[in-house]
């Protein structure tokens, strides 16, 4: 997804790495490309990209474990940089690892190209328990399973304590409450209330799901054939909100991820910032809660559409994937099973990495509800927010082209900021837009 791939490039360190790896023939291979260190020798190696930060550390944990399989990993880039390079193997017919990070998002689109193998007979049964329902959902399509969960975004309402105790403002629980607060407070000459960003589509489209909307249907038994609907009510409604609260000046138009922004979020000029259970770690990275605005935040649930009939949604999230060109799909199956799974790794991924994890063995251990969250001046997020929204998560199915259409949603939103269009015209836009592409890719559409 384009912001999540922002997202990594503020927020993640990149290990460096050579771009050639290593063979994945049995008997031991040469291991010299490896960025981690292999060990044990002639037993069958499992070639890896990926990119997260402790990648080396949940590597090495994974072969101090296996004696039957090691793993040799590579980091060819960051999200971008890494599914270029992963087109290029699949155009050339080799090249690729056997085992690919990749964005849940992005599945579909290798998918559809043959370029990943459905592990569903390689062992899902065995480690099905270990994840949500809406977590397989993510890396699935249809019935196939071509990803292993690894990390996810359930979203929350980011608000600054300050602001709502200064103008006596409580948690909106619902988005026509968001909208009353936001008046309440600009009436009062008080800051903006949230943010518009163009540059933020998967926002609108998760907000656009919480209150109804399906975008695509995808059956993979008719891989030329999608349902496409962009523009029914529930999408035109959330478009339509979200600029009246712009027209109305109750909240700001500024790109996220920018030092404008994060400048504003520091000096409070936002009093929320609606976001994913990553965001602390990223607004801490950038600067947010180390200074002035230190102990000012407080998260809260997700203001929901429907009171009665609260929906979790989710922004973002990877997964390992075996792609086709591995030798041994079981073996790679297991690698991709394995990894971010054992107890050291999660923990070390939620503690010192931008992550949330959707292995149940971090999300219900202890530990981990009930961490006390600095950036939230010691509120316990997770047992407060993420890991009930996580937990409530039903899944999305993906589209084969959704990069296409998260940037036919930030044109149209950039249309809607500008004052040129209205949100129920912008969704008709955008459905006409993706449709018409979406034949052009020689599909059919339902």
């Amino acid at each position: 997804m384009k912001t999540i791939r922002i997202l990594a490039t503020v927020t993640m360190l990149a290990a460096g790495a050579g771009l050639v790896g290593c063979s994945s023939d049995e008997g031991g291979s040469d291991a010299s490309n490896c960025t981690n260190t292999i060990t044990k020798k002639d037993v069958p190696v499992v070639t890896m990209w990926g990119w997260y930060p402790n990648t080396q550390l949940v590597v090495d944990n994974f072969n101090k474990q296996h004696d039957d399989v090691q793993v040799c990993w590579t980091n060819v880039g960051q999200g971008g940089d890494e599914y270029d390079k992963f087109q290029t193997a699949i155009s050339a017919g080799t090249g690729a690892p056997d085992v690919i990070m990749v964005e849940a998002d992005r599945i579909p689109t290798f998918q559809i190209q043959g370029a990943l193998v459905d592990i569903k007979k390689y062992g899902y049964d065995a480690v099905k328990a270990n994840y949500s329902e809406g977590a397989w959902k993510d890396v699935s399509v249809g019935d196939a399973v071509y990803g292993v969960p690894v990390d996810g975004g359930p979203m929350g309402m980011i608000y600054r304590k300050d602001i709502f105790d200064k103008y006596k403002i409580t948690p909106p629980k619902t988005w026509a409450e968001y909208e009353q607060a936001a008046q309440k407070v600009k009436d009062a000459g008080g800051p903006l209330f949230g943010d518009l960003g163009a540059n933020v589509p998967a926002v609108m489209m998760a907000l656009q799901i919480q209150k109804g909307a399906a975008p695509f249907t995808f059956d993979p038994a008719q891989p030329k054939s999608i349902g496409v609907k962009l523009n029914d009510q529930p999408s035109k409604d959330v478009l339509d909100y979200w600029g009246g609260l712009a027209k109305k000046g109750l909240v700001g138009t500024q790109d996220q991820f920018t030092p404008e922004y994060i400048s504003g979020v520091i000096n409070g000029n936002y009093a929320t910032y609606i976001s994913a259970a990553w965001a602390p770690g990223y607004l801490t990275g950038a600067g947010v809660g180390k200074g002035q605005d230190t102990g000012k935040f407080a998260v809260a649930p997700l203001p929901q559409w429907d009171a009665n009939n609260p929906v979790q949604v989710n922004w973002g999230g990877s997964a390992f994937s075996v792609t086709k060109q591995a030798k041994k799909p079981e073996l790679a199956a297991k690698v991709a099973y394995g990894l971010y799974a054992d107890k050291e790794s999660l923990t070390d991924g939620w503690t010192n990495q931008i992550i949330f994890p959707l292995n149940l063995t971090a999300l219900n251990d202890p530990a981990f509800i009930d961490l006390k969250v600095a950036f939230f001046d010691g509120q316990q997020a997770n047992k407060e927010v993420y890991v009930p929204a996580a937990n409530a998560y039903k899944g999305v199915a993906y589209a084969p082209f959704g990069q296409f259409y998260l940037d036919a949603m930030t044109k149209q939103i950039s249309e809607i900021i500008k004052g040129s269009t209205a949100g129920a015209q912008a969704a008709d836009r955008i459905q006409e837009d993706v449709a018409k592409y979406a034949k052009e890719q020689g599909f059919t559409v339902q």
